[in-house]
């Protein structure tokens, strides 16, 4: 469900302007590429653990050709490798003049729309890998919890700048926070 043409994936930046001219959709943010990295990191790290056990024990206990098993946590990650980047990709986020847009998914495409007026809380988070890495999320809650939104990976000062923009747009609609 294509709403606008997406800009250059993953290409981080902001939003400005995005109400643009008469006719054009949304400008669309792409995530940034650390949290490509930061995911595929993670994901070479627990599998590599993974790989090195089921090659390792039954190579020991049971003899070399046993060893052949940590060939199926490297085949995980190399599908793993290649998903997360088409997953990374999917994820954008516009700003329009009434709602928030937030558009993810590769087989089952979700686009969520965020009214400002519904919001009621907006958080930035980052756990301690997050900011290891120099990543941050924002979270939106609204009365509705079917409709909280979460942008992850984004760097921290644009979840803030994003964070503070939605903050006034949300007391300026005066229906939620």
């Amino acid at each position: 469900m294509e709403t606008g043409s997406p800009r250059e994936a993953g290409a981080a930046g902001t939003a400005e302007g995005t109400e643009g001219t008469a006719g054009a959709g949304p400008v669309w943010t792409g995530l940034p590429p650390g949290l490509l990295r930061m995911r595929r990191l993670l994901l070479s790290v627990w599998l590599g653990l993974v790989a090195l056990a089921a090659g390792l024990l039954p190579g020991l206990l049971a003899g070399p050709p046993w060893a052949a098993f940590a060939l199926l946590p490297l085949a995980l990650w190399a599908w793993g490798w290649v998903m997360l980047g088409r997953n990374w990709r999917s994820w954008r986020y516009a700003e329009r003049a009434d709602d928030l847009l937030i558009s993810r998914g590769v087989l089952w495409r979700e686009e969520t729309v965020v009214p400002y007026g519904r919001m009621q809380l907006v958080e930035v988070t980052s756990g301690p890998v997050e900011r290891h890495f120099g990543l941050a999320s924002v979270q939106l809650h609204t009365a509705a919890a079917a409709t909280d939104a979460t942008i992850p990976g984004l760097d921290p000062a644009e979840a803030e700048r994003l964070r503070d923009r939605l903050t006034e747009l949300g007391e300026a609609r005066s229906a939620g926070l």
